[in-house]
């Protein structure tokens, strides 16, 4: 058993258990028993189905819209338990403390009850339709030793695409398109973005098209989703293209004083760290030392392999940014490195926090695109 599929099967168990406590704040006598039913019904058809295929298939597809409103009814009830169970403890110290007397008939049930599922199923509504789209633009200045004439040179990350039902090449070529009016010397894509077999050829092309928007090009890496959806045949895609794909090496940018690394995903769970810092030794065998150099990796581990190599700045994304966030900081900081940027020593690190999902849902972690300016440290 995987940790996605533990931690799916842990979410929804918790909630439903967390449910069946906290409705009886809310409702009683016959509302409560059918509200209960309903509840239940749906999560063990919608999300039945919905964990269903992401632990088989590791792909979630079919009409988006009712996809969308499966996750936006399960995430009201997340909130709205979550939002209930605060106000319960609150109230709990409340009256101990002020030695509140206690109507025993109605002891149970909150005040403006209906506030509670009507607030959850906003902000439900809010992440499940309108945050998971709006993209933001977030700008970063690195120095860089050695950079030299190179002070000022900028490039874009995108990461995390997933192309399928919730994002498709349509909206590739929106994005794409959008990153190539800010005119940034480069375009660097770290991983999963390939994660559709009926539009992955088409997506392809639509890189290549756009590859004379970037002065330097387009730097590609690979992440698990590539592997997923058949990464030989994705490989023979982009051979068709001028895409840069890194595959554990380094090449230097043509007429440049700078080198792009890019790592493959490691696929070995069992043996994940070996294969990691085999895949890491590999992309820097041919690297000069002491040269201003930039690794593209999906996992973001990696940013712990490039700063042990003196690597100026190393791109990931994988973690989403957890999707959900407050003031900024990922709610589920369940990797090493979660989301944003990260510093060891005189190196630097960008977790990516993903401009698509599987998921279709993004409470507090907006999607992004990640512009860095390089100067000279």
């Amino acid at each position: 058993m995987t940790w996605f599929t533990l931690i799916m099967i842990v979410m929804v168990v918790s909630v439903i258990a967390c449910l069946l406590f906290t409705t009886r704040y809310l409702f009683s006598g016959r509302s409560l028993r059918r509200v209960r039913i309903v509840m239940l019904l749906f999560d063990a058809i919608g999300m039945g189905w919905f964990i269903g295929r992401a632990i088989i298939y590791h792909l979630i597809s079919g009409p988006s819209l009712i996809i969308e409103t499966v996750i936006v009814g399960f995430m009201t009830q997340l909130i709205c338990t979550a939002f209930v169970l605060v106000a319960v403890i609150v109230r709990f110290f409340w009256r101990r403390m002020m030695a509140v007397p206690v109507d025993e008939s109605r002891r149970r049930l909150l005040r403006h009850a209906a506030v509670y599922p009507a607030v959850a199923a906003g902000l439900s509504i809010y992440g499940g339709f309108w945050e998971r789209e709006a993209t933001v633009e977030r700008n970063f200045t690195i120095p860089v030793k050695g950079l030299g004439a190179g002070e000022g040179y900028r490039l874009a990350q995108i990461s995390d695409v997933h192309l399928g039902s919730f994002f498709s090449v349509a909206e590739l070529d929106s994005l794409l398109r959008r990153i190539a009016a800010q005119k940034p010397d480069m375009l660097t894509v770290t991983g999963d973005l390939f994660d559709d077999v009926t539009q992955n050829e088409e997506a392809a092309r639509i890189l290549d098209r756009y590859a004379d928007a970037f002065p330097d090009g387009i730097w590609f890496a690979f992440g698990n989703h590539e592997h997923f959806r058949g990464i030989d045949t994705i490989r023979k895609y982009l051979a068709k293209t001028r895409i840069n794909v890194l595959i554990n090496e380094s090449r230097k940018v043509p007429g440049k004083n700078l080198y792009m690394l890019g790592v493959d995903y490691p696929m070995d769970r069992p043996h994940f760290e070996a294969q990691r810092k085999n895949y890491m030794q590999q992309a820097i065998e041919n690297l000069p030392e002491n040269v201003p150099s930039i690794l593209l990796a999906h996992h973001p581990e990696y940013i712990d392999d490039g700063a042990a190599h003196s690597i100026a700045l190393t791109l990931t994304g994988h973690t989403h940014g957890s999707q959900f966030g407050i003031l900024g900081q990922p709610l589920f900081p369940v990797f090493k490195y979660t989301r944003g940027l990260v510093k060891l020593g005189d190196s630097y690190g960008y977790v990516h926090s993903g401009n698509g999902s599987w998921f279709p849902f993004r409470l507090g972690c907006p999607p992004e695109i990640a512009y860095f300016t390089l100067t000279n440290a």
